[in-house]
């Protein structure tokens, strides 16, 4: 295998000195006043950069901790893309896989991370909604109901979407706390926090390989989850339906065939 160029080996010094001064010797050969201004670039970048990705996550902790916490990053991540806007997706896998958690640490860290990482990455999602065949106004009882693309689903512990630095739980939720976050027509994305049922109405939507009207799902979704008034389930789920349907979580319908 050919050895790296030396002006890579001085690259690849520089780079890990910079990721941790303070445990690994600067190269040789530059002076201090240099590397005190990289030091603090390359700091300051990800400390800013990541806290406007961030902008919760960053409000609950003071000065202190927001910079031992991106220390940690920078030392111990091995980044798999060198792109800004998934630098989010890179900051999550840390903290869930590296990050070595302190004794003041929220309990829902990481799912408030998670949480801010999908409203950014579904803000810039270059995912678009087939609307061939597509009737916004259709029956959604009698036809298929479309779940649009930029609609995702994910179950929490904790009540992330609530959480400021006036909000900070310290146990999870008794049950699950299911929230759709969607991105409307004018690219605002927006939440909605569901039940358990309506959670599961949107999976059965998504997953839908057979073309089955939005009746036919809420009776198999009554059937499945053993719900003991199947009429009621299918009068709230229509009403759930259209609700969505107003919010832009579904585009419409399409015909059974």
């Amino acid at each position: 295998m050919p050895e790296h160029p030396k002006f890579q080996d001085k690259q690849y010094a520089f780079a890990a000195y910079l990721r941790d001064p303070e445990h690994v010797a600067a190269p040789e050969g530059i002076e201090e006043r240099r590397l005190a201004i990289y030091r603090k670039l390359f700091f300051n970048n990800l400390y800013n950069l990541l806290g406007t990705m961030f902008p919760v996550l960053r409000k609950i902790h003071n000065d202190p901790q927001w910079r031992r916490m991106i220390r940690q990053f920078m030392q111990h991540h091995q980044a798999e893309t060198p792109y800004f806007l998934q630098l989010p997706q890179e900051f999550v896998a840390f903290l869930e896989k590296e990050y070595q958690p302190a004794t003041d640490d929220q309990p829902f860290l990481l799912e408030l991370a998670h949480y801010e990482y999908a409203e950014l990455a579904l803000s810039v999602s270059t995912e678009e909604n087939d609307l061939e065949g597509i009737d916004p106004e259709g029956d959604l009882l009698r036809e298929i109901p479309v779940k649009s693309v930029l609609a995702w689903v994910y179950a929490y512990r904790f009540p992330v979407h609530r959480i400021s630095p006036d909000f900070l739980p310290n146990e999870a939720e008794e049950q699950p706390v299911y929230l759709a976050l969607y991105r409307d027509s004018k690219d605002k994305v927006r939440f909605l926090e569901l039940n358990a049922v309506t959670a599961a109405l949107l999976d059965v939507m998504e997953n839908n390989t057979d073309n089955k009207s939005g009746e036919e799902l809420l009776r198999d979704l009554a059937e499945t989850i053993r719900y003991p008034d199947v009429g009621a389930l299918i009068e709230h789920g229509t009403d759930a339906l259209e609700e969505m349907r107003q919010r832009e979580i579904l585009t419409g319908t399409r015909n059974v065939d």
